[in-house]
């Protein structure tokens, strides 16, 4: 009978025999909570499927539902027939009865009957540019920059509550269940341009349907939540205790050392190796995270431009400041929350004008400076932005001075990352209402930036998760360059 020797073993084999019965069953456990140790995920190589003109993106989400009238698609009719009723115009006939009524365009008169009441514009317009695009007087600063903007009049959706948000983000109506953000699919489909930070960050608040990204692709696909404060950026990045900075490296030799005798036990799993480099990431933002915060390098010029002199738009500055700087380090998707928390910030049932004036004049310098900031040092070309709500507002009144809901046509823009600059693509009709020319599913966006990416949607398909054709979108060529 031979005699057993650890000698006649390789060290790292014997250790791995010996040592990872229990961690690999510990491990395991965490995988299988994580949701990553399923026999049908294969991961993507992290390599583009086609050449990609974008490498970043920076998603600007305003929570609530912004005005398409008020911001980047004026309706002067809704000024000279405000007041009226539907029947009492010239768009009577272009209106279908239960769209209006689903839209709410209407408000009650001295009778208390509702009236299909159409409610005058709240800010002027004017053109701007070589483009001669038009920009609501709320935006001069993204007005200033509109020869880099696409912007696209024609979207539409189908949640007419602020379960949109989600919808905008992952493409489902929230009845449908729970599925992947966008940013998720491109965390999935690409690997790391920094090894030091992570791909996917959310910054801002967002409500509890729309928390989560990587849902069945897993919560390592979720964004990190980042707080734009150098002390505290991470929730747990520090140690409940201080310690010395020699123990921590000792810790995370220690760490590397198990993880790799996990490696000899599975040297060929993706899945496992994808993990572990997440718990080791986690260990080096400790440190990379607090330097992305930290503006002390950045120039009073610089954080001058994003407003961040001023109280108004601090906030939102520091924020955009911070998302150029991740870009400029090799983050892929930065998702933005703007008033985020219950129904979201610009949902304007009352009071429009106060509200979204106050609103723009939080948003519109530090969009209009990182766009600038971007293009001058040559970071655009390979930067997607985007500003997106998750539906508009309905050309008619609610109560005195408010607009309700509305998910028939509503507007977005996009810019950079290998997009055309200074044009506009789709309408909506002469009051805004409908989407009626080049008319765009939330989905169209997304496969406007996945393309962009160098990513094909179908390519990253789950077995076993088949997707419906709209759950993909179709690119908007008519956009691209």
């Amino acid at each position: 009978m031979a005699i057993f020797h650890p000698r006649l073993q390789p060290r790292r084999t014997f250790l791995a025999d010996m040592g990872m019965g229990f961690a690999g069953l510990a491990l395991g456990a965490m995988l299988n909570r994580d949701g990553v140790a399923r026999a049908d995920w294969t991961p993507p190589d992290g390599k583009p499927h086609s050449p990609a003109k974008a490498k970043s993106v920076i998603w600007l989400f305003m929570n609530g539902g912004v005005s398409q009238m008020e911001s980047f698609d004026p309706k002067p009719m809704l000024t000279k027939y405000g007041g009226k009723t539907i029947a009492e115009t010239p768009f009577a006939d272009t209106q279908d009865p239960k769209k209006l009524a689903l839209a709410k365009v209407s408000a009650p008169d001295a009778n208390g009957v509702q009236r299909n009441t159409l409610y005058p514009l709240q800010v002027g317009f004017r053109k701007h540019g070589e483009s001669g695009i038009e920009v609501s007087d709320w935006f001069p600063h993204v007005a200033g920059q509109v020869d880099k903007l696409a912007v696209v009049r024609s979207m539409w959706t189908t949640d007419s509550n602020h379960g949109a948000q989600t919808q905008f983000h992952s493409g489902r109506h929230l009845n449908d269940g729970t599925f992947p953000t966008l940013g998720a699919w491109v965390h999935y489909g690409l690997g790391s341009l920094n090894e030091n930070l992570p791909q996917f960050i959310s910054i801002g608040t967002r409500e509890y349907w729309n928390r989560r990204d990587g849902f069945y692709l897993g919560p390592a696909h979720d964004a990190v939540p980042l707080r734009i404060d150098p002390a505290s950026p991470l929730d747990f990045s520090k140690p409940q205790r201080p310690r010395q900075p020699d123990s921590m490296e000792i810790g995370r030799e220690l760490l590397g050392e198990l993880n790799s005798l996990r490696g000899v036990e599975y040297p060929n799993d993706p899945a496992m190796a994808a993990r572990i480099a997440s718990y080791e990431l986690a260990f080096r933002m400790q440190t990379s995270i607090p330097d992305i915060v930290n503006f002390s390098e950045e120039t009073a010029q610089t954080q001058s431009l994003y407003g961040i002199d001023k109280p108004h738009c601090k906030e939102f500055g520091m924020q955009l400041l911070a998302a150029r700087r991740l870009v400029e380090r090799g983050v892929r998707f930065i998702q933005i929350q703007h008033g985020g928390g219950g129904a979201g910030a610009w949902d304007a049932h009352s009071k429009l004008k106060s509200n979204h004036e106050e609103l723009s004049l939080a948003v519109d310098q530090p969009i209009g400076a990182l766009l600038q900031d971007l293009d001058q040092r040559g970071l655009l070309d390979e930067t997607l932005v985007i500003f997106c709500t998750e539906f508009g507002r309905t050309p008619g009144t609610q109560g005195a001075d408010g607009r309700d809901h509305h998910i028939f046509g509503f507007t977005v823009w996009m810019a950079g990352g290998g997009l055309k600059r200074g044009v506009v693509h789709g309408a909506t009709d002469e009051i805004g209402f409908h989407a009626v020319e080049n008319r765009h599913y939330v989905t169209d966006a997304h496969a406007t930036i996945l393309h962009q990416l160098g990513l094909d949607s179908r390519r990253l398909e789950i077995p076993g998760r088949k997707r419906l054709e709209i759950d993909h979108g179709k690119p908007i060529h008519e956009i691209i360059a």
